[in-house]
């Protein structure tokens, strides 16, 4: 595929999030990006050509009307309940199609196994969509990195009654899981964790203490029944501390001894502020998808960072559900 042909995309599942895919792929065409958005697929087909009508593509059904009528397909995000990832991408992958796949990567460790397979199987681009990957704070932080050795993350949203296949722990705190993996690069080796429903059938707030095998410890805290909204990431390593606001797409770096930067309350310590390239992390990660996809490389989130990011996930909920066996909550986390 030459460098600037244009992908010809499609968008699987237009809930609220995938609205917001196809919004950006519109937005990306309007903008001269090389791209054509052919089309959005919902089984709600009011929903579909609601979608459709307000990014100036067709409505479908199901994939199977989308490849009929568009064989000439080649990437595509899918953006429908987790449940359904693996018959969706595995419909699209073996018609030759590319694919985004929303976090998590799938319901079951077994089933992100089948998407890999799959997608190397017949030599296809699949990318996962961990979004915060692509916040402008991360990538201007990531450089910084030397040996994190504590985390701090707190990510806190005000509920919503929308419906969620999943709990908070596979809904909000995988982002996190996700960044501080790629950060630690080390094996995971103890978690605890404890987490309750409030408002719903599922774990709606959750605390998790992970140590790695390179004696790195990170605890995290997610809500979805917070009265604010709150996302932020911090980090120690050797001589520095590194305060992340994904919100704010905001980054400080307080360094003892010899950094840059202007003098800290304290004068042995240097604070800096890295610089930040603000972008919409979707568009990035769109944009990300669609380079790999006109190049044929590799993606930045590939799905054996997906399937990892899942397997801890789902070792939380599983020593949550344990935790609140131990002391009689099987009741309440039943649901």
């Amino acid at each position: 595929m030459a460098h600037d042909s244009a992908v010809n995309v499609a968008v699987i599942g237009v809930g609220a999030f995938g609205r917001n895919h196809a919004r950006v792929y519109h937005k990306l065409q309007q903008a001269g990006e090389p791209l054509r958005l052919l089309g959005v697929v919902d089984r709600d087909v009011a929903r579909a050509d609601a979608v459709a009508r307000e990014f100036d593509c067709r409505s479908f059904g199901s994939i199977d009307q989308l490849l009929t009528t568009h064989s000439e397909l080649q990437a595509a995000s899918i953006t429908v309940p987790t449940v359904h990832h693996l018959d969706c991408a595995r419909s699209l992958m073996e018609a030759g199609v590319d694919v985004l796949v929303e976090k998590p990567l799938a319901a079951t460790v077994a089933e992100a196994d089948g998407l890999v397979q799959i997608a190397k199987t017949r030599g296809r681009v699949a990318q996962v969509g961990h979004l915060e990957r692509f916040n402008p704070a991360i990538l201007a932080t990531v450089p910084l990195i030397t040996q994190p050795m504590f985390f701090e993350v707190h990510r806190l949203s005000v509920f919503s009654p929308r419906a969620l296949d999943v709990d908070v722990v596979l809904d909000l705190m995988i982002h996190d899981i996700d960044i501080v993996l790629s950060f630690v690069n080390s094996e995971v080796k103890e978690i605890r964790a404890v987490g309750l429903p409030i408002l719903s059938g599922k774990v709606d707030i959750a605390n998790v203490r992970i140590e790695f095998q390179s004696g790195c410890v990170a605890n995290f805290t997610a809500s979805g029944v917070s009265t604010e909204r709150v996302r932020k990431l911090r980090f120690f390593q050797p001589k520095q501390y590194v305060s992340i606001d994904y919100g704010r797409q905001d980054v400080l770096v307080f360094t003892v001894g010899d950094g840059f930067g202007s003098p800290s309350v304290n004068p042995q310590i240097k604070m800096t502020k890295p610089e930040i390239h603000t972008e919409e992390p979707l568009q990035a990660e769109i944009k990300s998808f669609l380079q790999s996809v006109r190049n044929r490389n590799s993606p930045v989130v590939s799905l054996s960072d997906g399937r990892r990011a899942l397997s801890v996930a789902l070792e939380i909920v599983h020593t949550i559900g344990e935790h609140a066996k131990s002391v009689s909550l099987e009741r309440l986390t039943s649901g």
